[in-house]
């Protein structure tokens, strides 16, 4: 009788386990929006190098590995946002070119790493062009502070910029090499800053520090945007930053809820593919 009760225990685990394919939870970390008309997502590289595929680096795309998601690009949350837009680019580029024409991975990798050095050679030119047009910038902040004493009081801003974001909402938004800023002299500039907090950033503009993580990088330039619009209604740079971080705090609080509601990531039998799967909607 007891063999009897272990063998059906047994068969109805195996049922179960057959019924319910393995799952990953938790994948998912930041929606960024969509692109070319894919979704963008932020995933936890971690947890996919754990528990689905050990070389995930990066980024992938549907064409790469069958575990991510149709209609999906994801974003390693490692990359630094001063990467960010190679890593999306490449990701979109790949998944085409594999969908459309059946291209090898291989292929199709290299394609997309000689448009990033495309994309990087352009933003060189487009920051050291905007750095070449700036006149002196005063080295201290709101408070007037000067924190190197030995540095004269204005300097010309020298491989600061790293890549242009564009504009939001008629504010421009620029990746900068924050270990320079604090090098050469604010040692206190962290993460992001806006013109109204420190002089030494020219009018109408934001900095992003390329080293924080990608997916802080929208958090960081709603915090600032606020934090900028307060002050330049009258707000003293405390309350302006105080008020921000709370605002911002309600944004991460949403983006939680939005992310619980991601399915779990079924594990295919391959993680990878190493030729394209033609899409018929590419074919137009």
């Amino acid at each position: 009788m007891k063999r009897l009760i272990i063998l059906a225990i047994t068969i109805l685990g195996f049922l179960y386990g057959c019924r319910q394919p393995n799952r990953v939870e938790g994948v998912c970390r930041y929606y960024w929006g969509a692109k070319d008309g894919y979704k963008v997502w932020f995933v936890d590289g971690n947890i996919v190098r754990s528990k689905i595929y050990r070389e995930f680096l990066y980024g992938g795309n549907e064409q790469r590995y069958p575990f991510n998601p149709a209609g999906e690009i994801w974003i390693d949350n490692a990359v630094s946002c001063e990467e960010f837009e190679m890593t999306l680019a490449h990701e979109l580029n790949e998944r085409h070119l594999m969908a459309k024409f059946g291209w090898t991975y291989v292929m199709a990798h290299d394609s997309s790493l000689a448009l990033e050095v495309i994309m990087r050679r352009k933003f060189e030119r487009i920051c050291r062009e905007h750095e070449d047009s700036l006149a002196p910038r005063s080295v201290r902040d709101y408070e007037k502070i000067k924190e190197i004493k030995d540095i004269p009081d204005s300097i010309k801003l020298k491989n600061i910029y790293r890549v242009p974001l564009g504009d939001r909402n008629g504010v421009k938004v620029w990746i900068v090499d924050g270990y320079m800023v604090r090098k050469n002299f604010y040692p206190d500039f962290g993460f992001s800053g806006n013109d109204q907090a420190y002089h030494f950033i020219p009018s109408g503009e934001i900095w992003i520090d390329g080293q924080i993580a990608a997916e802080e990088t929208e958090y960081s330039i709603a915090t600032e945007w606020m934090e900028r619009d307060l002050m330049l209604k009258g707000q003293s740079y405390s309350d302006a930053y105080e008020t921000a971080i709370a605002a911002v705090q309600a944004n991460r609080l949403k983006m939680n809820q939005l992310v619980s509601q991601h399915p779990p990531i079924i594990l295919p039998d391959s993680t990878t593919r190493d030729a394209g799967v033609i899409d018929p909607k590419e074919r137009n």
